[in-house]
């Protein structure tokens, strides 16, 4: 296993989209032979699982308010709250790494992170429900995968002192509300620093990352590592995706399983993200979410817009409604009216 370094020019990248990027680019492009193994610490984030829906993991107003990124990964999985107290670590396969590694082997990936972290002295670490790392009963880290031909990427989160207010404030409850795609699964989770040796509670986060790298690859410094640095060329490359996919509002906000087309709109009101399929002249399905009035009032305007015909005469029908305006403002009717009329 060798170290993947992911600074840019030497300095540290804690852009959530970036980072979230940078696995994909490694797998897809790079593919770089044997078993690589790359951490880093995002700015405040919500990533969100490839098969979710924004709407039933994320509360906007929280996001807008405190400067929260919100972030879809290429992975399967639930919602999880980032912060610079958390880091992320990522192995990375192209393939035969001749260490035994396999796709879909959460617990040989696991098994290092936590030979680490018992060295550094938590006790009772265990892999539960096939993906959960945990300390006793509490869960610190949720891995995913993604698969390319011959390569894949197994990662997840270590919480050494994530604010976890922030987090129960950033991701809202499980909703009863039957909606496409995969729902969190919200469990206790627990921060490692309580648990961990006492030379090791008061660690800055890149020094706590830079130890628990040292006892990984079992080494006084990390210099004596195996280590590729990312190139200009591969930051030219992962710039790109970045600027095709990975750094777009269509990608993070709009992906949502069962909606095709996404648009989003700066109100008098505030962020307005309008999300829908349109099939046969109709309106298939649509969401409406962002800061924009309560989640409920969206709902029930989105609600009525579903099954419309995509009309102009229809959707004015429900925009102008007095209830409506109240919500959206009566500058949302003409531009929500052309998108879901008119636009592809």
């Amino acid at each position: 296993m060798f170290l993947i370094d992911t600074n840019r020019q030497g300095q540290v990248v804690t852009d959530a989209v970036v980072n979230q990027s940078i696995d994909n680019y490694l797998v897809n492009d790079l593919k770089l032979p044997g078993h690589g193994l790359m951490m880093y610490v995002n700015r405040p984030a919500v990533i969100v699982g490839i098969n979710q829906n924004v709407t039933a993991e994320v509360d906007f107003h929280y996001l807008a308010k405190h400067d929260v990124q919100l972030v879809r990964r290429t992975s399967g999985g639930g919602a999880v709250y980032h912060d610079e107290r958390n880091l992320i670590f990522e192995h990375i396969v192209n393939g035969d790494p001749q260490d035994g590694s396999q796709f879909g082997d959460y617990a040989g990936f696991a098994a290092p992170i936590l030979k680490a972290l018992a060295a550094m002295g938590v006790p009772d670490l265990a892999v539960s429900q096939k993906s959960n790392l945990v300390v006793g009963d509490k869960k610190f880290s949720g891995m995913t995968m993604f698969k390319n031909g011959d390569g894949y990427a197994a990662g997840g989160t270590i919480m050494y002192d994530l604010n976890v207010a922030a987090a129960h404030q950033a991701l809202i409850p499980v909703s009863e509300r039957r909606h496409r795609g995969v729902t969190s699964n919200r469990v206790p989770i627990t921060n490692l620093r309580q648990y961990l040796a006492p030379a090791y509670q008061n660690l800055d986060i890149q020094d706590f990352k830079t130890v628990l790298l040292q006892h990984i690859f079992e080494v006084d410094r990390l210099d004596e590592v195996e280590t590729y640095h990312l190139s200009a060329h591969d930051w030219e490359i992962i710039d790109q995706r970045l600027a095709e996919k990975y750094q777009t509002d269509a990608w993070n906000y709009g992906a949502n399983p069962g909606l095709r087309a996404y648009h989003r709109l700066t109100l008098a009101a505030g962020q307005l993200h309008v999300n829908y399929t349109r099939h046969a002249g109709e309106l298939r399905s649509v969401a409406l979410f962002g800061t924009v009035g309560t989640p409920a009032e969206l709902l029930a305007i989105a609600d009525q817009l579903t099954g419309q015909p995509a009309t102009t005469a229809a959707i004015q029908a429900i925009l102008q409604q007095p209830a409506v305006t109240a919500v959206l403002g009566a500058d949302a009717v003409a531009p929500l009216t052309k998108i879901l009329v008119e636009e592809a």
